[in-house]
């Protein structure tokens, strides 16, 4: 395929970035959905994500950030502009002085938990088994099991859509449930610092075993999901309300509520996103005319 003018232009004016052009995101999403990405940038450090940020405002560009994919449903018809993929691309972990970790944007949730476990550090167990990234989780404030990243941040280097850089600590950064200031405001996550607290690695593992134990006896893990589909509303839980609905198995296309865990949609096969769409959409109905409550996507909509 010819590249657009834009693909050129974006050639030109990033010689040494790595890119992708009319990249298919359903390869680069946890749901397997998704038309291909105009074009895909994968910065090595900052230094790189600046300058792909400078010339997107240059070319008054719309850009998009990735991290691990496991919570966005893109489009069938794909992304005009830049995606911006940082997973495995802003990497790094370190040990900091008074129980505290560093980790990069790019790094899983998977693999700071672990590092902070080889080093007797307890307040990550609860992210083991969160498929995203550190960037994603403290965009979303993301949690699981009573845990959340509020808990245990303790401040976020972020960059802005011009490039300069700053700190907020976890206080600054308005941290309330699957939210922080930077949904409101824009930013993009360079890194985050985390204050643990020492605790025997033996136990530590232990802590993460059980919840993965746990997250694999009542999630359906082996079909594409994008985890959990809909925030907890006030007053009641999304799966509990999905399932009083008799809704689990409901099914648009081959996009369906988990017959495993009512609180994911799963893709059965050949799932679009506009089948999820529909299928969220019609299940939020559903619980509002069962229930009263109105339940709300967590997954985000690009």
């Amino acid at each position: 395929m010819e590249n657009t003018a834009f693909q050129a232009k974006i050639r030109d004016f990033l010689p040494e970035i790595e890119l992708r052009f009319n990249a298919p995101m359903k390869n680069h999403t946890s749901f397997r959905i998704g038309g291909p990405a105009e074009v895909m940038a994968f910065p090595k450090n900052s230094e790189e994500l600046s300058e792909i940020l400078k010339v997107s405002k240059l070319l008054d560009a719309e850009y998009r950030i990735l991290g691990a994919g496991t919570n966005i449903l893109v489009p069938d018809e794909g992304i005009k502009g830049i995606v911006i993929c940082l997973k495995d691309s802003l990497d790094g972990m370190e040990l900091l002085p008074g129980d505290r970790v560093k980790i990069a944007a790019g790094v899983s949730m998977a693999r700071a938990a672990m590092f902070a476990a080889s080093h007797s550090l307890s307040g990550l167990e609860f992210a083991h088994g969160i498929p995203g990234s550190v960037g994603g989780g403290v965009y979303m404030n993301a949690g699981a099991y009573g845990g959340e990243i509020c808990q245990v941040c303790e401040c976020v280097e972020v960059m802005d859509g011009c490039g300069n850089v700053c700190t907020y600590t976890g206080a600054e950064m308005d941290f309330s449930y699957r939210h922080s200031r930077l949904e409101d405001e824009g930013g993009i996550v360079l890194s985050a610092t985390f204050q643990l607290m020492p605790k025997p690695e033996s136990e530590i593992r232990e802590k993460m075993q059980e919840l993965m134990t746990k997250r694999r006896a009542s999630q359906p893990l082996d079909k594409p999901s994008a985890g959990s589909a809909f925030k907890r509303p006030v007053g009641g839980y999304a799966a509990a309300l999905i399932d009083g609905a008799g809704l689990k198995g409901y099914r648009v296309g081959d996009a369906a509520i988990s017959e495993k865990h009512a609180g994911f949609v799963v893709n059965l096969g050949n799932a679009t996103a506009a089948d999820v769409q529909t299928l969220l959409r019609q299940v939020s109905d559903i619980v509002f005319e069962n229930s009263g409550i109105r339940i709300e996507p967590e997954v985000r909509l690009w």
